[in-house]
Parts: C-alpha cells; sequence; structure tokens
C-alpha cells in the first residue's frame, strides 16, 4: 500500500512539472508571425531623401506666405513651420504740432517657412517659388540615398526574427529568455521604425524658405512725449512770474506780521541799551 502511493505521488509530481514548463514555455513564447511577414524579403526598393532650401527677395512677405501655403496646399503637401519677423532700421520723430510729432520708421520685414511637399513635386514647387520672387538669392537641393540603412535595418530585424525563434524552441521559465526576448522585439520595433521615417522622407521632401522684401518707410503720427514742449508761450510765462513775485512778496509781509513779537522785543532792546549807555555817560 505504502509503495502504491509513493508511485501515484511520483507520477503527479511529473505531470505537474510538465504542465508547469508548458505554462512558462507559452509565457515566454513570442509571436514571430509578423515579423517574418515583414522580414522576408531582403532587397529593397532605392531611398532617396530630397531636401531643399531657398533664399529669394519678393515684394510682400504677408502675401508671399499666404500664396506660399496655397501652393503648398494645391500640391499636396503641408506647412510645418512659419514666422514672420520685422526689424526696425532707423526711427526718426518730427515736431508737427505742439502735441503731436510725425514718427517715421524704416523697418525690415523676413518671412521663414518649413515645408512637406510630395518628393514628385519639388522640381515644380521651386519653379512656382521662382515666379512669386523678384529675383533669388540661393537654391540648394541636396538627395540623400538612404537604400543602405534601410536594408540594414530591415535585415538587422531578420536576425531579431530568428533570435527569438531560437529563444522559443528552448523556452523555460527562467525570466533572462523573457527579458532576452522582449529586448529582442523592442530592437525590433526601433529598426521597423526608422524605415517607416525613412519612407516618411522619401515620400515627402523637406524644404526651407527665407524670404524678405525691401526695407520700408512707414509714417504716423504720435502724440509728443516732451514735456517742455507743453510750457507756456515767453510772454504768458514772463507775466505768470511777475504775478508770481507778487505773490510771493505778499507771503513775506505776512510772515513778518506773524513775527511782530520779536519786533516789539527788538525795539525794547534797543531802547534799553541806549538808556544805560546814556547814564553811563
Amino acid at each position: 500500500m505504502k509503495r502504491n502511493i509513493i508511485a501515484i505521488a511520483i507520477i503527479v509530481g511529473l505531470f505537474g512539472c510538465k504542465g508547469e514548463n508548458k505554462k512558462y514555455a507559452s509565457a515566454d513564447t513570442v509571436s514571430t508571425a509578423e515579423l517574418q511577414t515583414e522580414t522576408a524579403d531582403s532587397t529593397v526598393a532605392e531611398k532617396i531623401v530630397k531636401t531643399a532650401d531657398m533664399r529669394f527677395r519678393v515684394k510682400d512677405v504677408q502675401n508671399t506666405k499666404e500664396q506660399l501655403s496655397k501652393t503648398i496646399k494645391g500640391q499636396g503637401g503641408t506647412v510645418s513651420e512659419f514666422s514672420i519677423q520685422s526689424s526696425i532700421q532707423e526711427t526718426n520723430k518730427v515736431k508737427q504740432s505742439t502735441d503731436s510729432l510725425k514718427e517715421i520708421t524704416s523697418y525690415r520685414t523676413e518671412g521663414y517657412l518649413v515645408a512637406k511637399v510630395p518628393s514628385e513635386k519639388l522640381d515644380d514647387f521651386t519653379n512656382e517659388i521662382a515666379k512669386m520672387s523678384v529675383f533669388v538669392d540661393n537654391q540648394s537641393m541636396k538627395m540623400d540615398d538612404q537604400s543602405i540603412a534601410y536594408l540594414a535595418n530591415k535585415l538587422k530585424a531578420e536576425n531579431r526574427v530568428d533570435a527569438i525563434n531560437k529563444i522559443n524552441r528552448v523556452a523555460s521559465k527562467k525570466s533572462a529568455n523573457v527579458e532576452t526576448s522582449l529586448y529582442l522585439k523592442d530592437d525590433y520595433v526601433d529598426k521597423k521604425i526608422e524605415n517607416m521615417q525613412i519612407d516618411s522622407r522619401v515620400k515627402f521632401s523637406t524644404i526651407k524658405l527665407n524670404f524678405y522684401q525691401d526695407n520700408t518707410v512707414k509714417t504716423m503720427i504720435v502724440a509728443n512725449d516732451n514735456l517742455y514742449d507743453y510750457r507756456p508761450a515767453f510772454v504768458n510765462r514772463l507775466w505768470l512770474g511777475f504775478v508770481n513775485g507778487w505773490t510771493i512778496f505778499k507771503e513775506i509781509i505776512i510772515a513778518i506780521s506773524n513775527l511782530w513779537m520779536l519786533l516789539v522785543l527788538g525795539i525794547a532792546g534797543f531802547l534799553v541799551f541806549k538808556y544805560y549807555k546814556a547814564k553811563s555817560i
């Protein structure tokens, strides 16, 4: 009887271990069906990334910015960044009247725009820009072949698939296998995203546009901020000076009248001094 119990315990233990191994194996197993589909082809088409820069002069920066936005939208592209700024070159104020000045300002306006346009329409777009400009200062285009980098990412992704398959075949409940498989799969995702970014840059070219207009002179009437100019005329100020002097004189008389006791004491002192002086003689 005792032997039968021992035999049953051994059988249950073996089946329990198998079940536990299967449980961990299923947890460690990484599905590679999608990865194998993505990396089945080791060849890749040509991946040319185009970028362009232009600097040109225009008649009006604001109108040009609006035209560029419409043209980019019509070409199927998007504006990713733009800015317009004006910098004052020189300013001067001329007296117009007592309370107003004519302000004359010379300023320079520049615009900056970054756009993404379909690569096959890049040449047509630059031609449209040339028509908008008074003249083009400089224009450049750069072609960067990313085919090798794209292929390298695909081949590295295949290596990750092979490594994950090997890990799955020897999967166990050890945490190292889980961590390794997760690391490889994350690295595969990174390579895939890099290729997606390359595809996006190949499909849509980035062009940077710098445009400016001639210095603009603008005049406007502003308030006179010089307070000295608001003083009365000379004759009025002279008369006000006499009036103010008379007022001050009257205030002095009033101040002296408030000191009458000192005047009395002074007279009394003088009389006493004179009396003693006469008596001593």
